[in-house]
């Protein structure tokens, strides 16, 4: 990833930046394996970045392709955007966020809150997708033999 400390976003206030908002929100809003296919490289530059705190992930190609597979496992995906706010030249969503895996939680519906932190490129793309959320509460405590673990651990701190 080439350096992004100088990367300046849409200028603030523009049709761009609320575009690029827009977009950001709508293609994350209901993730699902047409709109990865179709829609990523359209929100993603070439050469963004994408941390989702279970997979780092380099470039939009690599991206699709991850989403691809992510939606590919679920059954449902929702996000609902709560806000969102800015800082220097990055945005932070504060997302809820519920899903409904093929093959983890017995199919029941685990609920979400995070923050997204976003820097787009002047073109409105997201360069940079650092998400904090807990991974283990929303993927982790569903996996056989892991969550079971995870849950005896936090029983003992």
């Amino acid at each position: 990833m080439a350096s992004t400390s100088a990367v300046q976003g849409p200028p603030r206030g523009s049709a761009t930046e609320q575009e690029a908002i827009s977009r950001f929100e709508n293609f994350l809003g209901h993730l699902d394996e047409q709109t990865a296919r179709n829609k990523t490289e359209k929100v993603y530059a070439p050469d963004a970045y994408l941390n989702d705190t279970l997979k780092t992930i380099h470039g939009s190609p690599a991206i699709r392709d991850y989403f691809i597979k992510t939606a590919q496992g679920l059954e449902d995906m929702t996000v609902v955007f709560d806000d969102v706010a800015f800082s220097g030249h990055n945005y932070y969503f504060r997302w809820t966020m519920d899903t409904r895996m093929k093959h983890l939680a017995k199919g029941k519906t685990v609920r979400t809150i995070g923050v997204t932190l976003v820097r787009f490129d002047p073109q409105g793309r997201v360069l940079i997708h650092q998400d904090f959320w807990d991974s283990a509460q929303g993927v982790w405590d569903h996996v056989p033999g892991v969550g079971a673990a995870i849950r005896w651990i936090q029983s003992k701190i």
